[in-house]
């Protein structure tokens, strides 16, 4: 993952200098820079490469974060007299996101630079067109469409992979607002996935036009959707419930404003 420190500033760098606040849009563009840009991680022991190599670490609003610099130039002037080590955006955020810490830019330079949460490291790792761009608003969904849940909860009894479904409506930072089904499966074996497609295929018909609808798993434990429908809601449709009912018994973005820019 190490490489040679003597590139000069990129295209991160320079997108950095556009990111203030509510400017989700140079934002969105920094995270695309970052995944193809290289990063200079700041050592807090050990060598790159070694054995015992570990980042330096800090915390802000609760969140955990491995400081690091945008270019050589850059660590020549904050001051990091350990080692270091040169990686990619892409690198950093598959190692990092999945124990839920993120990356801190340039925290020596005026303004103390900008943190990268740990989510939006798992969008540079997995693909940032395939997620939402965050922070998202996420609430019950408002809308009446009575006629697709009817289909939808119709066909899930018919899955026999599908042990639960949930709902909210998300807004992303950028983009338009969509309906998300949280699906809580049995088993997620190729056979159960394609079952599972073929049903939200003869369900969304149902869907009024111009209404997005996507899908996420409920067995995903870094999906911020994923994490809000655990903490917030009940299934609206439940095979076990259906099968026995029994009486009812009594994420990882910090807040907009604790995003430094």
């Amino acid at each position: 993952m190490s490489a040679s420190g003597t590139a000069a500033a990129g295209r991160a760098e320079q997108l950095l200098r556009q990111v203030t606040p509510g400017r989700y849009d140079a934002y969105e563009a920094l995270l695309q820079a970052l995944a193809e840009d290289r990063v200079w991680m700041l050592l807090w022991q050990g060598s790159a490469g070694s054995p015992d190599a570990q980042y330096g670490n800090m915390q802000v609003e609760g969140l955990g974060y491995a400081p690091c610099v945008t270019s050589a130039q850059e660590l020549a002037v904050s001051g990091w007299t350990r080692t270091h080590e040169v990686v990619t955006g892409r690198d950093i955020a598959r190692v990092l996101y999945p124990d839920r810490w993120g990356i801190w830019l340039n925290p020596h330079a005026p303004g103390g630079g900008v943190g990268i949460p740990w989510l939006d490291l798992r969008r540079i790792a997995t693909g940032l067109d395939r997620m939402p761009a965050g922070p998202l608003r996420l609430s019950e969904p408002a809308i009446e469409i009575p006629q697709f849940y009817a289909q939808l909860t119709q066909n899930a009894h018919r899955t026999p992979a599908v042990r639960a479904l949930r709902r909210a409506w998300v807004q992303p930072a950028l983009g338009a607002p969509y309906l998300a089904i949280g699906l809580d499966l049995y088993d997620t074996s190729p056979g159960s996935v394609d079952s599972v497609r073929t049903m939200m295929r003869q369900s969304v018909g149902a869907v009024p036009d111009g209404l997005p609808v996507s899908t996420v798993a409920m067995s995903d434990e870094y999906d911020p959707v994923t994490m809000w429908l655990r903490a917030n809601t009940r299934p609206f449709y439940d095979r076990e419930a259906h099968a026995s009912p029994a009486p009812a018994t009594g994420y990882g973005y910090p807040p907009p404003a604790s995003r430094a820019y």
